[in-house]
């Protein structure tokens, strides 16, 4: 997504292409991968069954009010462990590699955990002049993530951020942003929150600014494995530790954008099979929203 005509031209991310079924369990991943009707059916069914026994709204209220310590506890238990550095941001987002070139850029990322985008995008611009902002809703992955020896508040300033709220508070200006990334982070904030959200997006980028986007399409197959019990609302549930997913269309996307006054530059959805070739057992991950 993008706020004025600048475009960026990028091949559509995914290389690898299952073109005969017998090939199946040759590689662990294939991308794009095809759906034929029965299998969008059986999706859908299995998500209606959701909506069918949904969580009370007591329950839904209090994990939505306590958000914030669902995450802090989630940081306080796998510390640093959890998440792998996103070495693959330079393939899928090329206008972060580019930014090397700038002379001065600024690049916050939204939900920055603790700072598996952070870091290799810090060690790619290492002696210019780009200054990484990061911001997350836990105040425990913030600490983790300064307490980590590659931090260097000269060229980072990291801070914890509820982005749902009016006022952020954050260590730079009204457009001053050249890209926000967004990864995994908008499907844990509550869908009514969401245009605001992006709005605010909207008022701190630059003129010409890019939003870089990726996160869960609908029908993933961690939409697809809740159990009853856990769906809030249509396409919004609750995970066994308490934070919050939401699972995206495209039209979601392009909607929410389009409406905050952006322009859609690109928005793609990759339906990835991963294949267990030990058990030989296939299952598939939708991600939705990658765009510029």
């Amino acid at each position: 997504m993008a706020d004025s005509g600048e475009r960026f031209k990028r091949k559509q991310f995914g290389n690898r292409f299952l073109k005969n079924e017998d090939d199946v369990f040759k590689h662990n991943a294939w991308d794009n991968v095809e759906w034929d009707e029965d299998q969008e059916n059986q999706a859908l069914s299995q998500v209606c069954e959701h909506v069918k026994t949904k969580m009370t709204l007591e329950k839904s209220i209090d994990l939505e009010n306590n958000a914030d310590q669902h995450w802090d506890n989630f940081y306080s238990v796998h510390q640093e462990k959890f998440f792998k550095n996103r070495c693959w941001l330079f393939t899928e987002f090329p206008e972060i590699k580019s930014l090397k070139d700038e002379k001065s850029s600024c690049i916050l990322e939204v939900g920055c955990g603790v700072g598996n985008s952070v870091f290799p995008i810090l060690s790619h611009c290492s002696g210019t002049n780009v200054h990484v902002y990061c911001c997350d809703f836990s105040s425990n992955a913030i600490k983790i993530l300064k307490e980590n020896s590659e931090y260097n508040e000269e060229h980072c300033t990291a801070f914890v951020c509820d982005i749902t709220n009016d006022d952020w508070n954050p260590p730079f200006a009204l457009e001053s942003l050249d890209i926000i990334l967004l990864v995994f982070v908008l499907s844990a904030v509550k869908p009514e929150k969401l245009k605001h959200v992006v709005r605010k997006f909207y008022e701190y980028l630059k003129p010409g600014g890019i939003i870089l986007f990726r996160d869960y399409g609908r029908y993933d197959m961690a939409q697809l494995r809740f159990k009853e019990g856990r769906c809030i609302s249509e396409n919004y549930y609750s995970r066994g530790d308490g934070t919050l997913v939401y699972f995206f269309t495209q039209d979601d996307l392009k909607n929410l954008f389009v409406d905050a006054g952006f322009e859609e530059v690109q928005n793609l959805i990759d339906r990835r099979m991963q294949v267990n070739r030990g058990i030989k057992k296939c299952t598939n991950e939708s991600f939705s929203g990658e765009a510029s």
